[in-house]
């Protein structure tokens, strides 16, 4: 038993950060920011939505592309950095706006290699038969965790969410996966505040130091694509399309290049809502989807990047 992507589904808030609208917030100018990550917008909640409401609207839209109904869904795993409350988890509280009352949910946190550590982890249990249909999301409400005075992170991140179908098949699907974590990282991106007596301890905002995350990101980006390759006896001449987190355009391009994979090939949306961490991945998927790139019979990289320091790959047959 294997499993496979039956429908892609995502959701952006409807309200737009443009580069020149965070020209009156801080020290930035449209043409620096669009240089140096490739960004020109991104989508910020509205005060009344959260990571879960984010997550249920791209679901929505998975399942109508999956011709899937809520009840169908045994498991639902939420790749967020950004939940709703301490707990219960964000996967709960979707699975009661989805009307679903049986199998499991429960939230991956792996920053922005979440949706990748989250599509492994329901493959696995796929695989072994436990669940039969899957909801794998990842959402992320990460304005509420930037410090909109830091010209350093604030031009960066954005709001959004991605969703797929999963579902046991006899034919891949997802041909391998591939995880990795390594903690000496963890001072270069975090967030350090805490909830400590009913209160924030520390700081509660993003902090990055952007050269070595670029540095550390484009390296294991390539190794994590090479494990993947060797595990399935393909080449990078074999695939089709790579979708990477989408957090710098310089990041993809770099990664790419090192890879020896076409900038044709590359699934880039960066500029349309920024980094949406564990959200920018099934947001990429879906656009490629729907507009016709991602075809039956591609072979498609999904990789992921993030805080902890995490990464992985995942394989895709379509």
């Amino acid at each position: 038993m294997r499993s496979r992507i039956a429908g892609t589904g995502s959701y952006l808030p409807d309200k737009v950060l443009t580069n020149r609208d965070l020209e009156a917030m801080v020290d930035t100018t449209d043409e620096w920011i669009v240089e140096r990550t490739g960004i020109r917008e991104r989508h910020v909640a509205a005060p009344t939505q959260s990571t879960s409401d984010l997550a249920m609207e791209a679901c929505i839209r998975a399942l109508a592309a999956a011709g899937r109904k809520p009840e169908d869904i045994d498991l639902i795993v939420v790749a967020t950095t950004t939940p709703d409350m301490i707990f219960p988890s964000t996967a709960c509280l979707l699975q009661k706006k989805l009307g679903v009352r049986h199998g499991a949910a429960f939230d991956v946190q792996a920053v922005c290699s979440g949706f990748v550590y989250a599509l492994a982890t329901a493959d696995q249990f796929l695989r072994g038969g436990l669940f039969k249909r899957a909801l794998v999301v990842g959402a992320e409400v990460f304005s509420r965790i930037i410090d909109w005075k830091d010209r350093g992170t604030c031009v960066l991140f954005g709001d959004g969410a991605g969703a797929v179908v999963l579902e046991a098949s006899n034919a891949p699907g997802i041909l391998s996966s591939h995880l990795h974590a390594d903690g000496s990282y963890a001072d270069i991106l975090n967030t350090p505040g805490q909830v400590w007596g009913g209160r924030i301890s520390g700081d509660p905002t993003l902090k990055m130091d952007g050269g070595a995350v670029f540095k550390l990101a484009v390296r294991v980006l390539e190794e994590a694509a090479q494990e993947a390759f060797a595990a399935n006896g393909v080449t990078v001449d074999d695939l089709d399309w790579l979708v990477a987190h989408q957090a710098n355009v310089r990041i993809i391009a770099s990664t790419a290049r090192k890879l020896g994979v076409p900038e044709s090939k590359c699934v880039v949306t960066v500029d349309r809502h920024a980094n949406t961490s564990a959200a920018s991945i099934p947001l990429a998927l879906d656009v490629a989807v729907r507009d016709g790139r991602i075809l039956p019979g591609h072979l498609v990289l999904l990789e992921g990047v993030g805080g902890g320091f995490t990464w992985g790959s995942v394989l895709v047959r379509w």
